[in-house]
């Protein structure tokens, strides 16, 4: 992947999102701009994240609640990468799997369709809730 240039407004919501231990609203994340000492309006830091999101350096993420968004630096790595949800508890992780790239070859070899992996996402039991869920 070829570098970017990147805006100072844009290096502040990466890092800002780096920071971040899971994913976070536009809104929270100018809140936490600003507490950091950073001007930037919510339309600027909506503008960045959608950049960063085309870079592939975060997860959108749509709830019924608005978009959130999520780190990620596999693309920078070479890595394959996809989001998993859990229908009954609403967590959403972060998933790294090397057999995701099997999975994409056959879909456009066979189907004729490209996946975004920045843009999927996986419904189904967390290990706790699918726990919960047998007994």
């Amino acid at each position: 992947m070829s570098v970017t240039y990147m805006t100072r407004q844009q290096k502040a919501v990466l890092q800002c999102m780096e920071s971040l231990p899971g994913d976070a609203g536009a809104v929270e994340l100018a809140e936490l701009l600003h507490a950091r000492g950073q001007a930037i309006g919510l339309t600027t830091v909506y503008r960045q994240l959608e950049k960063l999101e085309q870079q592939g350096l975060v997860h959108k993420i749509v709830t019924d609640e608005g978009a959130r968004y999520r780190f990620c630096d596999c693309r920078r790595r070479g890595e394959e990468c996809f989001l998993i949800k859990c229908e009954q508890c609403g967590k959403v992780e972060h998933a790294r799997c090397e057999h995701l790239g099997e999975l994409y070859g056959h879909l456009a070899a066979d189907h004729h369709f490209r996946i975004n992996p920045h843009r999927t996402l996986f419904y189904g039991l967390c290990q706790d809730c699918a726990g919960e869920a047998d007994v």
